[in-house]
């Protein structure tokens, strides 16, 4: 049994947007799956339908086996949903928040205090559970929006843009915790504009364009589908702009900063071997932009290309 079954999907809005023509897409129990997309490529239309806050054209979603127009109940109870915009009532208290929203699915109370101390300690909100929750950061109503969806314990969480506007810090602890709730068995389904959050947590990946997927398939098998990663080294001494590392294609950026292609085959210690033969003392290094941003680049151009062949 898959935790999400989509079928021939589509969505027509009433102005005429196609906004998915036809998806078909399956995540397994216990997964960590991101759905990535350019803005208007139907991932927020996707979620949207499977929890149930838009009706689809045609086609079929089960979740944990729970057809979606025929179970609805039962589908919306495997599901927590972190949605981007920060929906609660920001006049209310931390802790209501979540205690409310355990009610909504029939949670006693004395089960939901222990779920809201529970998930509040874990996502670092505890200490702040009696503060209107207006005066919170951006980064701490992100985590309470996450918890909030944690209240009913469902099987299957989806988030969409989860870390948006929020500092790399916090960013990385909610990857933390994230990943331990995945490890103890919570599906995950992520979508980001943030694409090193899906290399560094999901294990496979889909890419929709224009109401289309493109790509699904798993993220150690995409990424190998790049085959130039560029770093950006910082010199401790000056550069002589005519710098050659030999089969290394590179470029001085300022007298202090070196771009480096490496291909498939190089290695780092093949560099930094030129590096120290050319006197080259490396301060630091980074990559120069995240190699599954690359890649959707690269997909995303490549069916233009084609598509305007066809025309």
């Amino acid at each position: 049994m898959k935790a999400l079954l989509i079928k021939g999907l589509e969505k027509t809005y009433a102005n005429g947007v196609r906004a998915l023509n036809g998806i078909d897409l399956a995540v397994d129990q216990g997964d960590f799956f991101a759905v990535l997309g350019p803005n208007g490529a139907g991932k927020t239309t996707a979620i949207g339908i499977v929890t149930s806050l838009v009706t689809p054209g045609a086609g079929q979603v089960t979740v944990f086996g729970h057809d979606l127009i025929q179970h609805k109940e039962q589908t919306k109870a495997c599901i927590g949903l972190v949605p981007q915009e920060v929906n609660f009532n920001q006049f209310e208290p931390v802790l209501n928040i979540v205690i409310n929203q355990a009610g909504y699915y029939g949670i006693p109370r004395a089960d939901a205090k222990k779920r809201a101390e529970k998930y509040l300690t874990e996502l670092q909100l505890w200490d702040r559970r009696h503060e209107i929750s207006r005066n919170l950061s951006g980064g701490m109503k992100r985590r309470l929006m996450i918890a909030r969806a944690l209240m009913h314990e469902p099987r299957l969480l989806i988030l969409d843009e989860p870390t948006a506007g929020v500092d790399i810090e916090i960013r990385r602890s909610m990857w933390r915790f994230l990943r331990r709730l995945n490890k103890q068995g919570t599906t995950i389904i992520l979508t980001t504009h943030y694409l090193e959050e899906a290399e560094n947590l999901c294990r496979n990946v889909a890419i929709i364009d224009k109401g289309q997927i493109i790509v699904n398939d798993r993220m150690s098998n995409v990424l190998r589908k790049l085959h130039v990663q560029t770093f950006v080294l910082t010199a401790v001494d000056s550069v002589n702009s005519e710098l050659s590392l030999g089969g290394f294609v590179t470029r001085i950026a300022d007298e202090h900063t070196i771009e480096v292609d490496m291909v498939e085959g190089q290695h780092l210690n093949e560099l930094f071997a030129a590096l120290d033969r050319q006197g080259v003392r490396v301060d630091s290094m980074r990559t120069k932009s995240n190699r599954l941003e690359e890649l959707f680049i690269r997909l995303v151009d490549v069916r233009d290309e084609e598509e305007q062949d066809d025309v």
